[in-house]
């Protein structure tokens, strides 16, 4: 009987709504945690997460069994609820709209995992807005300034 065979590395990012620094170092291992077992709870392999400040990076092998944009819905909806109603933060979660999601060969692997888990030695040198931009623009990827993440400097 015939299978699906399927090799599919994606970088997904978004970011906290209105930009705001609210994932404070206090809950980000759990907030990763969470969102690691949403991802392998549809199977998809985590390869790396980083949730900064404002912003998270997760490096998934995608199961082909979920759509990419029903795994970025999942993640976002539900570590936002999970965030509200463990009453973990004095303030109401939410992500913003939308996300970029970046498809990487197996040979690059092991550097964007350390590119994710490096992310606040990163961010120390190149605002969130600059990674994204470049992001996009490496990838060829077309874009409207008017529809890209709130950005705060």
């Amino acid at each position: 009987m015939p299978n699906t065979y399927t090799q599919l590395y994606i970088q997904l990012v978004f970011a906290v709504q209105h930009r705001d620094a609210l994932i404070h170092e206090n809950i980000r291992d759990e907030l990763q945690k969470y969102m690691t077992g949403i991802a392998q709870a549809h199977k998809h392999k985590m390869l790396a997460i980083y949730c900064n400040p404002d912003h998270t990076h997760v490096l998934v092998g995608l199961h082909p069994t979920q759509s990419l944009s029903s795994l970025a819905n999942e993640m976002k909806s539900n570590s936002s609820r999970w965030l509200n109603e463990s009453k973990r933060l004095n303030f109401n979660f939410k992500w913003q709209d939308g996300y970029g999601a970046f498809s990487y060969h197996k040979s690059l692997l092991d550097t964007i995992v350390k590119y994710v888990r490096n992310q606040k030695e990163h961010h120390k040198n190149k605002s969130f807005r600059e990674e994204y931009l470049e992001l996009l623009k490496e990838f060829d990827i077309d874009f409207d300034d008017r529809y890209l993440f709130t950005w705060v400097e």
